[in-house]
């Protein structure tokens, strides 16, 4: 049993550190849309590396629920010889939280951030649309393709 629970604590640290990793590409992220002229492909990298660390939570999580199957039972009817490792887990498990929370509110901060710059970005091919449209009309007019000569004008000479 004691193998089991040391197990499923060192279960939460590896969470923990994954976690920390996860923040720490959320940083980069935030970092590589703030700049004065976006790097996407810093943030585009920083994304691909933490799809792996997304991964690698979700592995973990598998992992501590069916360890977690196997000795439920026993820390149920024997919580008052586990309450000092039983203690210890729900702390690890109350600081993932924490940090989950902390990383959903990066993520909504960052996800605000690329719409932003893919709204400038966009606004920026209109505005360069129009002012093609502009120029092609301008020439259009200028070199007299658009000029119709009257028809209706009673040429006798």
């Amino acid at each position: 049993m004691e193998n089991s629970l040391t197990l499923l604590s060192e279960s939460l640290d590896q969470k923990i550190s994954v976690l920390q990793d996860i923040q720490a590409y959320n940083q980069k992220q935030e970092k590589a849309l703030t700049e004065q002229t976006p790097d996407m492909d810093s943030f585009d990298k920083a994304l691909e590396e933490k799809e792996e660390l997304i991964q690698r939570v979700e592995k973990l999580d598998e992992g501590f629920e069916t360890l977690y199957a196997q000795v439920k039972e026993e820390l149920n009817e024997n919580r008052a010889v586990h309450a000092d490792r039983i203690r210890e887990l729900q702390e690890k498990i109350r600081r993932i939280t924490d940090m989950s929370v902390a990383i959903q509110a990066e993520e909504a901060r960052n996800k605000k951030l690329i719409e932003e710059y893919f709204a400038k970005a966009k606004a920026g091919i209109r505005q360069g649309r129009q002012s093609s449209k502009a120029a092609y009309d301008y020439y259009r007019n200028m070199s007299g393709a658009g000029i119709t000569v009257p028809q209706f004008m009673d040429s006798k000479n």
